[in-house]
């Protein structure tokens, strides 16, 4: 790998610890509360009582912006853990069974995949009605897909080979075959995927609250913040600036990440360079 990668990576992984510290943090970090609304403070400029200004209606930007963390990541943190679990699930399913589970579970990913993430779960978004928790449900019916689709293509690639006839032969069942001996050889790719992937999920979490279907005032949510702050962009661009940088910060840190991890777990990506 070369040094220039080894730099993107740890600069990624310094942008995310730098978040996730934040996340942690937010209720000593943050120095006022989120939620105060405050008439007569309204679009002030930054000082040592609201260090970043306050927004049109007086509440502390950065606060909200340290407590949008926990929405805005956290939300899409708690999306990739159940994408993943279902997507390596029902591929490992898929892959090893094949036949008629496979059949049934690929059409349905080819129905999910033949149109753009964020259209589908826009849809479920809508129908479910606004909140984050209906934003959850929604990438995840969505973005498993992707994920059961690479995790088949890997198991039916890595079950002929001789250590899992090998299992097989010694009694092994199939949930020890998939656990122990398909699983460990599928999650590299699958990891890679996700750290990548997580600047789509941010995005699209950001997206829905921004059209309205996500968070719900006065929750701080960069999306929802960004939608608040619209209507100002001409007098106080500001109110979109600053979730609008912490967005495009946290997708830079996973894409970063996502390609050091690339490079790392596959080191002829980097060489054929």
């Amino acid at each position: 790998m070369s040094r220039a990668n080894s730099k993107s990576r740890l600069v990624g992984l310094c942008i995310l610890g730098f978040f996730v510290s934040i996340l942690l943090g937010a209720p000593v970090l943050a120095p006022n509360d989120p939620a105060a609304i405050a008439p007569d403070r309204r679009l002030e400029a930054p000082s040592a009582k609201f260090p970043l200004g306050t927004d049109h209606l007086g509440r502390c930007m950065m606060s909200r912006l340290i407590y949008g963390t926990r929405w805005s990541l956290g939300t899409a943190m708690a999306a990739a853990v159940m994408i993943l679990t279902a997507g390596i699930s029902l591929g490992a399913v898929s892959g090893y069974y094949r036949g008629p589970v496979d059949l049934v579970l690929m059409r349905v990913v080819d129905v999910l995949l033949a149109f753009p993430a964020l259209i589908p779960a826009l849809a479920i978004a809508g129908m479910l009605g606004p909140g984050m928790e209906h934003v959850l449900a929604a990438t995840v019916a969505v973005w498993w897909a992707g994920y059961a689709r690479l995790v088949r293509g890997l198991v039916l690639s890595v079950r002929e080979r001789h250590f899992v006839e090998a299992a097989r032969a010694l009694g092994a069942g199939d949930l020890a075959i998939i656990s122990r001996q398909l699983l460990p050889n599928v999650l590299p790719p699958v990891l890679v995927l996700a750290s990548v992937e997580m600047g789509s999920l941010i995005l699209a979490i950001a997206g829905l609250s921004f059209l309205g279907l996500g968070a719900q005032p006065p929750t701080p949510e960069w999306g929802a913040m960004l939608n608040d702050g619209r209507p100002f962009l001409l007098t106080a661009p500001q109110l979109m600036i600053y979730p609008g940088l912490a967005i495009s910060l946290a997708v830079v840190g996973f894409n970063l990440v996502g390609e050091g991890l690339r490079d790392l777990l596959d080191p002829r990506l980097s060489d054929g360079r």
